[in-house]
């Protein structure tokens, strides 16, 4: 199986700066256990997993211990 997972530099637009994140990009939906391996891989703060849908993408986050709820963010 493959699947695409880039880092990236997040909050900034020079190289090595800003904060490391992964950005997974799914092409089917994926358990969420599976999701936190990847992101107890990718040990980073944040890994992103996008997933497209009709009108845009599903967007899942996970830290390497857990999903950050994105509902409960202040915007």
């Amino acid at each position: 199986m493959n699947t695409q997972i880039y880092q990236v530099d997040a909050f900034n637009s020079e190289p090595f700066k800003g904060n490391p994140a992964a950005v997974c990009l799914l092409t089917e939906k994926k358990s969420e256990n599976w999701m936190q391996q990847i992101a107890m891989e990718m040990n980073l703060s944040e890994t992103a997993f996008l997933l497209p849908e009709r009108k845009g993408y599903r967007l899942r986050w996970f830290t390497p211990l857990v999903e950050v709820n994105l509902a409960d963010m202040p915007l």
